[in-house]
């Protein structure tokens, strides 16, 4: 069974950053793709940035230029480097591991920005 566990959510104040990490339980690169989603109250789940095993990446629009992702498998981990936040990027943040034909999410780590 995949657990997917993410940390380092918390309140920032705009222009701040944070750094979420997710822990995988095997290698990242077992994995086809790994991302990060996050919902905000009432709205959808929506992609935040997503990466590859052969290492492409790709960001929604709204955070490109500040948010990178990126992974480390010594520590079967991938990150999210969240700087120039902003009170909309309040949401909760979810791990996500594709490995065909299975899905995996993590439980969720809150980001709440204030301004």
């Amino acid at each position: 069974q995949v657990q997917l566990v993410e940390s380092g959510g918390g309140l920032v104040q705009a222009g701040g950053s944070l750094r979420l990490s997710c822990v995988t339980s095997g290698s990242i690169f077992s994995f086809d793709n790994m991302a990060w989603y996050r919902q905000a109250p009432g709205k959808e789940r929506e992609l935040v940035a997503a990466v590859t095993s052969y290492g492409s990446t790709n960001y929604a629009d709204s955070v490109k230029g500040r948010f990178t992702i990126s992974g480390d498998n010594a520590k079967n981990s991938v990150f999210l480097q969240m700087n120039k936040l902003k009170p909309e990027d309040t949401a909760v943040y979810y791990c996500f591991a594709h490995f065909s034909p299975y899905d995996y999410w993590g439980q969720g780590t809150q980001v709440t920005v204030s301004s």
